[in-house]
């Protein structure tokens, strides 16, 4: 087994079902009525919240109905600082 500090994928995935089915049930939906709502079957929606397993397009699908899709604003933006970028490219020349 190997210790790190830094989240393994396997545990955002399992983060991200939790974070998820609180959410779920602060905004007072049963499984059944998201999935219906949301249009993602009832199996994938369990399945993600036990498993942390759930297609990207299901993931926005549940999220949207709970309001807050534009969590996801923030994720893979791209780097707006000109500086870093050049330093990056810089990095890869020199290896």
């Amino acid at each position: 087994m190997s210790y790190s500090i830094n989240k393994k994928p396997s545990d955002w995935m399992f983060e991200l079902a939790h974070r998820h089915k609180m959410l779920r049930k602060q905004a007072g939906y049963t499984q059944s009525e998201l999935a219906r709502r949301s249009g993602v079957s009832l199996g994938s929606l369990k399945r993600f919240e036990t498993t942390g397993q759930i297609s990207l397009e299901s993931l926005f699908l549940l999220i949207d109905v709970l309001g807050r899709l534009d969590d996801f604003d923030l994720i893979l933006k791209p780097i707006e600082n000109l500086k870093e970028i050049e330093r990056l490219f810089s990095d890869k020349k020199s290896r």
